[in-house]
């Protein structure tokens, strides 16, 4: 066939474009029409998202230079009450003398999804008898949960410092930004970690912050849609940059607990190393063996450096079921009622002059 007779690659493949471009263009106005509200409005999923972070965050925390963001004192939501010092309420203080034990952690130590009495630091406070301070922070890293150790053990002078962390912290140490806040970052240099990003910038603005699909595909209710089936919005929706490959946080948390012995030292203060786990480990065995790979490697470390450590998986195993110690993510009162119990018998309260029930 003489090449002018041939068809031509070139325009086949633009009517095939064309043709899955309309096809598209008619799925998306259908979904729009079914759900019919959005066929009058078209906002960018993306920017809105972030823009309702944005406005949450600003009344829950507010901006500090060395830890990214820290919470707002005197911030009050049904259930919670940040006290005037920017920690979480644990109750009145018992009247007994004696230091105080600090505890440190993400999430799972400030008790999202829990009443202020029902977080495991409050009910630590009621075993042991002495002031118990939650200093924990939703969404940080392990590195900022290291950090914020160091800036509160000289204002509290505690006799016990309580590190806590899930697996899933490790993993923060290797972002610069999570959630749309900016962090405290470490560097390795001659072995040894360096902080970097410090002082850490205040919090972008959510329009700054988006790529170029999500500047276009964040139109789209289509892909939103598709994207909420597969449960695929949180990196989606979520501002997360990365300066460490996949890994590299597992090597960068066995060095900060260095610091943490540094610490220990300095203070006088025993500290006390506490893995805690996310409710999806009681549901994949593959991520269960991973994450517990990862803490357990962190724990070795910890231990390494002369730190007591508490491994709560066994204990958390052996309840008949395990994943009933949730709300949803977070533990509810009867799970942090256990890893209360956990931390008062590993820290021995008996040889502070506490008494444990």
């Amino acid at each position: 066939m003489p090449d002018a007779q041939r068809p031509r690659l070139g325009p086949r493949i633009l009517l095939v474009l064309a043709a899955i471009l309309v096809s598209l263009g008619v799925l998306e106005l259908g979904l729009r029409t079914w759900f019919w509200g959005y066929l009058f409005t078209w906002p960018n999923f993306v920017l809105e998202a972030r823009t309702v972070l944005a406005q949450d965050d600003s009344g829950r925390y507010i901006h500090d230079d060395r830890l990214g963001y820290v919470p707002r004192a005197g911030h009050a939501a049904p259930g919670i009450t940040i006290e005037a010092d920017g920690r979480r309420s644990t109750g009145t203080p018992p009247a007994a003398a004696g230091a105080p034990i600090l505890a440190v952690g993400d999430s799972f130590t400030f008790g999202a999804e829990v009443n202020d009495p029902q977080t495991w630091p409050a009910q630590l406070q009621r075993i042991a008898g002495r002031r118990v301070i939650n200093a924990g922070v939703s969404g940080y890293g392990f590195d900022q949960i290291v950090l914020r150790a160091e800036a509160l053990a000289p204002l509290y002078k505690p006799d016990a410092i309580v590190v806590a962390f899930i697996a899933d912290d490790i993993r923060r140490t290797e972002m610069r930004r999570l959630w749309s806040a900016d962090k405290p970052y470490f560097e390795i240099e001659n072995g040894a970690p360096v902080l970097r990003n410090a002082p850490v910038p205040p919090r972008a603005d959510p329009r700054t912050t988006l790529t170029f699909w999500q500047s276009t595909l964040g139109y789209s209710l289509l892909f939103d849609f598709i994207l909420r089936r597969l449960d695929l919005l949180h990196d989606w929706f979520g501002d997360h940059v990365r300066v460490h490959p996949p890994g590299a946080g597992e090597r960068i948390a066995c060095l900060l607990t260095k610091r943490l012995a540094d610490l220990q030292r300095s203070s006088g203060a025993r500290v006390l190393v506490v893995a805690e786990y996310d409710p999806v480990v009681w549901d994949d065995p593959a991520f269960a063996a991973r994450q517990r790979e990862m803490t357990g490697a962190l724990l070795a470390c910890a231990q390494k450096q002369g730190l007591a450590t508490l491994d709560s998986y066994d204990a958390m195993a052996a309840a008949a079921k395990p994943r009933q110690l949730y709300v949803l993510w977070h533990m509810n009162e009867a799970g942090n009622a256990l890893i209360a119990r956990l931390v008062a018998t590993a820290l021995g309260f008996k040889s502070l002059g506490l008494k444990v029930d």
